[in-house]
């Protein structure tokens, strides 16, 4: 089985990919059957060196390859045909701009793999960025809160090192006595709550955030039942929330009252309550000023996130009178950093823990006989057509949806 690394083409450039250099070397230990080759890349955060040190062949042999591994969508016109793919389609919830790209795949009878989809029996996701972007997200969060008040700056990250330089950047500040609060958690909420931690800020708990006054910096991570509530009053049950939120209705708004930033990690479940709307962002005891929105659904559960940002230009403004974008020094303006492709922010860090998981969950599939259906649940498409688990998508791939 011969598994190629490929280059990635997508703009703006990713510098992430799925095996570093170290990862390939306990592939072939562990798997002599496999074989490991890497498309030169200029733009790769482990150079052609680097893989060539490892003992990894560097040249253009993608063709003689089986699998070819990637991180984010492969342009059409540089797919192969008849290949097993696996990257970041974006296309499992019927996204229009990569219609043409599933499409292609189906012409050119590849069997696509799709990160997102690689799952245990339960559902449950087993390789991801989500802890590097919440890493990132609250990094960035902290120094927009920096930048809004003018107090202090901090270097971007994507000029530090590995996710040690973001919090020995972080404890050089000091902060005023803010509240952070910080939804979700899974493993965005828990990859920002590590930042927190790291840089020193004292957690509390909710009943204390809520109602204490304090003389240092807090936060207070909440989880959904914190900040939704039945609308008949009874108690609420977290996996009722999850299997019908409808008789749901958000409670954020008392965290909104206190807080000064809102680190959004959460993961918004369809039909679920917003967190806040443009409404109750007008309501004058709305204290929120800076918003770093990892989870960035647009015009949806954060109403401040009307669009995403780059990592090139981060944070905009949003006047919640107006509805609109403006510069996000005026002061009425809430502060919104809302990159939607943070883990690329930290590429080394984030690349070897989703290799990691990769090399633990996946590459076995592939010499066991898929015995726990890894590669079964993950494939999209093969022979030219979806997969029964994603026949859902063929209206959208003929144009009714």
């Amino acid at each position: 089985m011969k598994f190629g690394i490929i280059q990635e083409r997508k703009n703006p450039p990713d510098k992430r990919v799925v095996l570093p250099p170290a990862l390939c070397q306990t592939v072939m230990e562990t798997h002599p059957k496999a074989k490991l080759v890497v498309e030169p890349s200029p733009i790769r955060v482990f150079t052609d060196q680097e893989y060539k040190e490892a003992g990894v062949p560097v040249q253009d042999a993608m063709e003689s390859c089986d699998v070819l591994l990637g991180v984010k969508e492969v342009p059409i016109n540089a797919l192969l045909p008849n290949k097993k793919y696996f990257f970041f389609s974006h296309t499992i919830k019927k996204q229009p701009y990569n219609r043409d790209l599933l499409r292609a795949i189906l012409d050119k009878n590849i069997e696509l793999y799709d990160h997102e989809v690689i799952t245990n029996t339960q559902g449950q996701r087993l390789v991801a960025f989500g802890r590097y972007a919440g890493i990132v997200g609250a990094y960035n969060g902290i120094r927009t809160f920096g930048l809004k008040q003018q107090s202090f700056t901090l270097p971007k990250a994507e000029h530090l090192k590995d996710q040690a330089a973001l919090i020995a950047e972080l404890k050089k500040i000091t902060l005023p006595a803010i509240k952070i609060v910080l939804t979700g958690m899974g493993r965005v909420g828990n990859g920002a709550k590590e930042m927190l931690d790291g840089m020193g800020i004292k957690e509390v708990s909710v009943t204390d955030y809520l109602n204490s006054v304090y003389q240092e910096a807090v936060y207070c991570q909440i989880d959904v039942l914190d900040y939704n509530k039945t609308k008949d009053g009874s108690e609420g049950d977290k996996q009722a929330f999850f299997n019908d939120p409808s008789g749901y209705e958000t409670n954020f708004l008392r965290f909104a009252k206190v807080s000064d930033v809102f680190i959004a990690g959460h993961f918004y479940g369809d039909g679920a309550p917003y967190l806040f709307t443009r409404a109750d962002a007008k309501q004058p005891d709305f204290k929120i000023k800076v918003v770093a929105d990892i989870s960035c659904d647009i015009d949806g559960p954060v109403a401040c996130t009307i669009k995403p940002s780059t990592i090139a230009d981060p944070v905009y403004g949003y006047d919640p009178k107006t509805e609109s974008e403006v510069d996000f020094l005026q002061k009425d303006a809430i502060a919104v950093m809302a990159v939607d492709n943070l883990p690329a922010e930290l590429p080394r860090d984030a690349s070897g823990g989703f290799g990691e998981a990769f090399v633990a969950h996946v590459i076995p599939a592939f010499f066991n006989g898929d015995k726990d259906g890894i590669l079964e649940r993950a494939r999209m498409t093969q022979n030219g057509k979806l997969t029964a688990k994603y026949e859902y998508l063929q209206d959208y791939v003929d144009g009714k949806a």
